[in-house]
């Protein structure tokens, strides 16, 4: 008897605690949505997380908070979010509206293929949302502009390429031309520089040769000192001819009045 009375004791507590929980959460998602409404999102935010840590597995809270991460304009938690109260909610309404937000938040991301099958998902459950449809072929044009971007950037990409490779063909060609120019103009160079060479050696020749001539024309001239001993050499032959002559003369005379006297 006292056996059964503990027992049952301790489920009613249990009981009242679990009671206790789903106030405290409920409580603080209520908190939540007065401060997301008033657009004060960012509290918002930290009351919803204290509900789920309240309890994790607590769809609406995980719902709202998603939400409040939307606004603040971060898509990647708010579709994590999304994601898992879609997955894990069995009420078709929040199931829906999961997919719904899960759309928006991808197509926030600009990934337009899968939030297209986001929006798909929700209207499998309701096909009466317009929402959904509308959001759905503005998700689909988005996709067709971002393909046609695509297509149109990998084309200028294959052009620049092209350009590039004419212009790498271009750079070459004109190497090579460069390469042949240079060696035509060294060529030019060297043979401007032979014919000068040769026209210079030849005229070399031309003024040794007329050097020559006109030293074969022109009288040797003699130095001062080599004028002044041949002047002496002359004047030293011309007085021993005198002599000469005068001995002669001398010789003559006595003989021709040796014989006056005889």
């Amino acid at each position: 008897m006292n056996a059964s009375y503990k027992h049952i004791m301790i489920l009613v507590l249990a009981l009242a605690s679990m009671n206790i929980f789903a106030q405290s959460e409920k409580k603080l998602v209520r908190k939540g949505n007065n401060l997301y409404e008033t657009d004060n999102y960012t509290d918002a935010e930290i009351e919803y997380r204290k509900a789920i840590t309240e309890k994790p597995d607590y769809i609406k809270g995980k719902f709202n908070l998603g939400d409040a991460m939307y606004m603040q304009k971060n898509y990647d938690e708010s579709s994590k979010l999304f994601d898992e109260s879609s997955g894990s909610s069995k009420n078709k309404d929040i199931k829906s509206s999961s997919y719904y937000n899960l759309g928006n938040s991808l197509l926030s991301l600009k990934k337009y293929k899968e939030s297209m099958e986001a929006y798909k998902n929700a209207l499998r459950i309701d096909p009466d949302n317009q929402d959904a449809k509308y959001n759905y072929e503005y998700a689909r044009k988005k996709m067709i502009e971002q393909q046609q971007k695509n297509q149109d950037k990998n084309k200028d990409k294959d052009k620049d390429k092209k350009k590039d490779k004419n212009k790498d063909k271009d750079k070459d060609k004109n190497k090579d031309k460069d390469k042949k120019d240079n060696k035509k103009n060294q060529d030019k160079k060297n043979q401007d520089k032979n014919d000068q060479d040769k026209k210079n050696d030849q005229q070399k020749q031309n003024q040794d040769q007329k050097k020559n001539q006109q030293q074969q024309k022109q009288p040797q001239q003699i130095s001062k000192q080599d004028a002044q001993r041949m002047l002496d050499a002359l004047k030293n032959d011309e007085k021993k001819t005198l002599q000469k002559l005068q001995r002669a003369k001398a010789k003559s005379a006595k003989s021709t009045k040796t014989d006056i006297d005889w």
